[in-house]
This record gives C-alpha cells, structure tokens and sequence, in this order.
C-alpha cells in the first residue's frame, strides 16, 4: 500500500456530530436518536462516562446507553482525538478531523454534519507552589481516575488538599481502594463552608451528608493549604499551612484540587465567544453564537453533573427545534454559582510561587523567567512557555491566575488541535 493511500481520510456523515460521552454528551444523544436523526458520536476515551462516570456509568444509564450503541442511526468514533476543525464556507456543515491516539499509524476521519454539539467537559485548575511537580503530585480528580483504573494505592499515605466538593470525591475513592488518608485540606474559610452548605438544595445536602458519612474519622481542615512540597526524587513531605501556623507531614500521594476549569480549544478554533469566565457562551437553548453549533455541560461553565444533564437534554431538544426554558437549568445554574463563590481562590494561594517555582511543567520554564516580559506572546516567544505537548493548558490559567495574562489570548489555536502524527496532517 503506497503512503499516500494509507494516510488517505475516511469520510463519515450524519445529520449531527456530538463531541464528548459524559453526562452533557449522552443525555443528548439518546432523545437525538429516538427523534431519528444520525449521529456520529466522538469520544478520546475508549468508552462512555466522560471524567466522572471513568470507572462505570450508573444503572440507569447504563441500560439505556447499552441499547443506543447497537443503534442503527449511531456511528461511534471512541479512542478518536479532534486535530482540525472547521465550518465549510459552501454548506455552513461543521468538518473535523479526527485520529487514533493509540494507533496513530491508522488513517484519520473526517466528520461532517450540520450540526454539532461542543460536550467537552473541564479539566482540573492547577495553582502551583514550591515542589508541585514532584513525583507523587497529581490533580485530585487525576488521582481519582488512576485509582479507578487500577492504580495500587492500598497502604499508600496521601493527603488531598485545595479546594471545592472533588476532594471529597476523591478522598471516598482512594478510601475505598485501601489508602490511607491522612488528611483533607481545604482552603476555603468555615465561614464560607458553612454557607455552602446552607445554600445547597434538599438533594444535594442528603448526597453531601451522605459523603461525609462514609469519610467520617478522616481530618478535614478547613482554612489550610499545603505552602510546599519536597522529597529526593519523588514526593515525602509537604508543608501545611493556615496562615498562623506552619508544620510539615510526611506523606505518599498528593492529590491537589482547584476547582475545574471548561474545555474550549475546539470551541475557540471553530470560532465560538467566550463568556468573561472562559466558558463556551450559550443562549438559553444552549446555541453557540454560530449557526449550528451548540455546547452543554462544564464546557459552558463548571456546575456539576445534574448542570450537564440538564443542558445536554435542553440542546437536543434545541437541535430538534423544540426549545424552551428549563426552570431545571435555572437551578442547576445557582449551584454552579454557588460553587465559585464559596470556593474562590484565597489571596494566599495565589502567592506561593517563588521566582523558581517551574510554571510550564513541558519547557521547564520558570516564574522568574516569566515575570521578565509583558505579556503571554512575549513570553512564548522568548521562553517557549505554552509551546510544549499540553499547548498552554496548565500554565496558560497558571498565567492568568499569577501574572494577570488573559487566558482567552493564551494560546493562537492551529492545526493540530492537539499533538498528532505529521502524516496525518496531509490533505487528501
């Protein structure tokens, strides 16, 4: 087979394209399906579940997303990775580009339809510190999905620390597999807990009270932040701190929280608004500002599940042209607001990094390096800070959150989205 053939697209086309099998993704599809319309269904992951349904999706929907995957108007493109997107000038139809991370010697797909919806879900938010990227540190909602996976954790001492509900998630899952947790350190003052709680509907506080049950014996503190991190070689011990008292604590693992932030790479190269938060700017029938195109769940703001629920059922009912309000939304928007309010960011936090703390963790480049230029462009240009495999996804809100650079002119999208084989860039 010559290598122009081998690297030759597939073709594939449906009436919609859906990007992302979390809740937003599959609460879509399924009354997309039963109104007939062909969907091709992308997903960088090998099965459904998105982030947080990693280690298997709930009974309920389960059943119904066994029975939609031997339907005959569903198309699914798993383990496939967008690396170009556009909107065709003749017809408006949504083209992109598609390959297999894990078998990057195949050839790419293109996939088109006049319509898309933007599920893309959030990645977790880093603030760094002294030693934070030492062996050992990862995100909490990443240490959550390796312990899933099978990660050995049992014996292990590890401490979770930062801020917001994924913590507590977290510390359930790595209790169960047999770790041991030391402790739980939130940033965020009593004062502001407290008030979370009080302002959470029924629901939510029995699933809370819940939670809390089942990590009943483990310290919780709250105004405590972990000031740095050392070890030979990989993570021994971090330093705590309330802003009164410092001490150190010995540990294994260290699972770091700062809330989540929306993913909006595909949405910025199509050339979707932002809102002034980074989210993917939606109507009250969850379109996007281009014809066609529309997004649900944590890419439009982070909120929760029930949020990506929630809109991903109101943007199929969009896409059939059946729009209304959702009073459901309209909640599910006052705990998303809920959540930034009372686990924002403390001054402190925000002042760990010294001048050689490292910020962009791929060009190994420092803060003291980056202080001395202006702006993110100055930057990139002169350290390669943004330039390695993540594409300025760590430190570009690293950047913004320390440095003041807006994140929406962080990075310049181009093809490929993400890192991808040379090959399968050439045009067919």
């Amino acid at each position: 087979m010559s290598s122009t053939s081998q690297r030759k697209a597939q073709h594939l086309q449906a009436d919609i394209l859906i990007i992302g099998a979390g809740p937003a993704g599959i609460a879509a599809l399924l009354p997309l399906l039963e109104a007939g319309r062909r969907v091709i269904w992308v997903e960088q992951s090998a099965q459904a579940g998105g982030q947080i349904w990693r280690a298997g999706l709930p009974a309920h929907w389960r059943a119904q997303v066994e029975a939609a995957l031997s339907h005959p108007s569903l198309q699914c493109c798993f383990g496939h990775a967008v690396i170009d997107a556009h909107i065709e000038a003749t017809d408006q139809a949504v083209s992109l580009r598609l390959y297999q991370p894990a078998h990057p010697n195949r050839v790419p797909v293109q996939v088109q339809a006049p319509q898309l919806l933007l599920a893309t879900g959030g990645r977790e938010r880093f603030l760094p510190f002294p030693g934070w990227t030492l062996p050992g540190i990862t995100g909490a909602g990443g240490l959550q999905a390796l312990v899933k996976q099978g990660w050995p954790i049992e014996g292990q001492r590890v401490v979770l620390a930062g801020s917001g509900p994924l913590l507590l998630a977290a510390a359930d899952t790595v209790r169960q597999a047999g770790g041991q947790i030391l402790l739980i350190a939130e940033q965020a003052s009593r004062a502001s807990l407290l008030r979370f709680a009080a302002g959470l509907p029924a629901t939510k506080a029995a699933q809370a009270a819940g939670l809390a049950w089942r990590l009943r014996g483990i310290p919780y503190r709250s105004g405590t932040w972990v000031q740095s991190a050392s070890g030979d070689g990989r993570l021994q011990s971090i330093q705590l701190s309330t802003g009164r008292a410092t001490w150190a604590l010995d540990c294994d693992a260290l699972g770091l929280g700062f809330g989540l932030l929306p993913n909006t790479e595909l949405a910025q190269m199509l050339g979707c608004q932002l809102t002034d938060d980074g989210a993917i700017a939606v109507d009250a029938g969850m379109a996007t500002n281009l014809p066609g195109v529309f997004a649900a769940g944590e890419c439009t703001g982070i909120g929760g599940v029930d949020k990506s629920v929630v809109e991903g059922s109101l943007a199929a009912q969009s896409m059939l042209g059946r729009a209304g309000a959702s009073r459901s939304r309209r909640g599910a928007l006052k705990f998303a607001d809920l959540l930034q309010r009372r686990f924002s960011s403390r001054p402190e936090v925000l002042k760990l990094a010294d001048i050689s703390t490292t910020i962009c963790r791929c060009e190994d480049v420092s803060l003291g390096q980056l202080k001395a230029h202006s702006d993110w462009r100055e930057a990139k240009l002169q350290t390669r800070c943004g330039m390695g495999a993540c594409q300025g996804r760590i430190c570009g809100p690293i950047c913004e959150s320390l440095l003041g650079w807006p994140a929406q002119q962080n990075r310049g999208l181009r093809t490929p989205l993400q890192a991808a084989p040379l090959h399968l860039l050439a045009e067919d």
